[in-house]
């Protein structure tokens, strides 16, 4: 088997809050993620989505833990040696409409990753083409000349998708990517996603807040509850098998209720109440406050942990939904 391009290990984020305070947002935090393989981060908005991606990106730097990409230390790696590496690690922002330079016209928007990394100018106009081309956009010289302004939200992200790969990366982190769109565009962009990662063989990380939404793209899936991964497996497992509590109560809150009489209970569990603050996070298992299955065991954190081959979750009782 090949060796994993991506690779965290224990990884935490720690924020000073005030002179006292302090806020994990990342909390030990273990996955891999192979060449070509593309990996959904799911979670409720303030779990620690985005601050796990900037690590990988290393736009932040662990507080503790091991990243590693493609055989490369980067969890303290000094800018100047990162930087080479920086056009293998590209990212997709939410927002088209503010992700993009208002005052740049296309080709220099695409182009502007290849100047950064010195890129003939003679062979810049090409590599601009044939990104474009990758995301379905024309190339001619009235698309080129325009601003972004001339476009709508879903051109906007094909743009952007576009000047990430301008630089052929071997990650491409999508942060929240469709979440701007409308519904329609929204598959659009995600059947586009889905094309070049199989088309590059391209290693993608999906960050989202909507299990729906990552389905048909992802290979498999880490489901995140206040910085913690809480379970993490196959598209197929966490839809059909999901062992966890919490990854339970998003699937029957974005899947379509149905009158069941021969459901048993457990089977769908809601989600009641709000995530607690990470800056007081509760004692023991981060999830027990919201849980109609917390118990005094889970006043001691449990571990994630491998249950089925390759099915990892957080929780003292997936043994009980392993039986559902």
């Amino acid at each position: 088997m090949s060796a994993p391009l991506l690779e965290l290990i224990d990884v935490s984020k720690t924020f000073a809050v005030g002179r006292k305070k302090s806020l994990r947002a990342v909390r030990s935090v273990s996955f891999t993620l192979d060449p070509g393989e593309t990996l959904g981060i799911v979670g409720e908005s303030g779990c620690g989505k985005t601050t796990l991606a900037r690590l990988i990106l290393r736009l932040l730097e662990p507080t503790e833990g091991t990243i590693r990409f493609d055989g490369t230390d980067l969890t303290h790696l000094p800018e100047k040696r990162m930087r080479p590496l920086r056009r293998h690690l590209q990212v997709v922002f939410q927002d088209p409409y503010s992700s993009l330079n208002p005052r740049m016209r296309v080709r220099d928007i695409v182009a502007e990753p290849l100047r950064n990394f010195g890129v003939p100018a003679a062979e810049r106009a090409e590599r601009v083409r044939e990104a474009l081309d990758i995301v379905g956009m024309p190339s001619d010289v009235d698309v080129l000349d325009r601003f972004p302004h001339a476009f709508s939200g879903g051109q906007r992200q094909r743009i952007g998708i576009a000047r990430a790969l301008v630089v052929r990366p071997k990650l491409l982190v999508c942060d929240e990517a469709v979440s701007a769109l409308d519904v329609s565009i929204q598959a659009q962009i995600l059947n586009l996603l889905d094309d070049i990662q199989k088309r590059l063989e391209l290693a993608l990380v999906f960050i989202s807040h909507n299990l729906a939404v990552v389905r048909h793209l992802c290979h498999r899936i880490a489901v995140m509850y206040l910085g913690e991964v809480v379970e993490l497996a196959s598209e197929q497992e966490v839809f059909e098998g999901s062992l966890h509590p919490y990854t339970r109560g998003l699937l029957a809150a974005v899947l379509e209720p149905r009158y069941d009489p021969s459901a048993r209970e457990g089977d769908a569990l809601p989600l009641g109440g709000e995530m607690p603050s990470p800056l007081s996070p509760p004692e023991g298992c981060a999830f027990r406050t919201r849980c109609p299955m917390a118990r005094d065991e889970c006043l001691e954190p449990p571990e994630l942990r491998e249950w089925r081959p390759g099915h990892w979750s957080r929780c003292h009782f997936a043994e009980e939904a392993l039986e559902l």
